[in-house]
């Protein structure tokens, strides 16, 4: 058989494994639990200010 022909019982193999469904995996919403914080203390004119300082540079 040449590397092109058609070979059916590949064709039927990769149909088979393409259509089964892996339902193993869980399906529940992670929850996660702890503390986050940022910082949004500087107004975006002190942030402008402080990037025209740095692109100044």
């Amino acid at each position: 058989m040449s590397m092109g022909a058609y070979d059916e019982d590949e064709h039927e193999r990769r149909a088979q494994k393409s259509a089964q469904v892996d339902a193993a995996f869980d399906e529940g919403r992670t929850e996660y639990r702890g503390e986050m914080e940022f910082d949004a203390g500087e107004s975006a004119e002190a942030l402008l200010d402080q990037f025209r300082e740095i692109k100044g540079q």
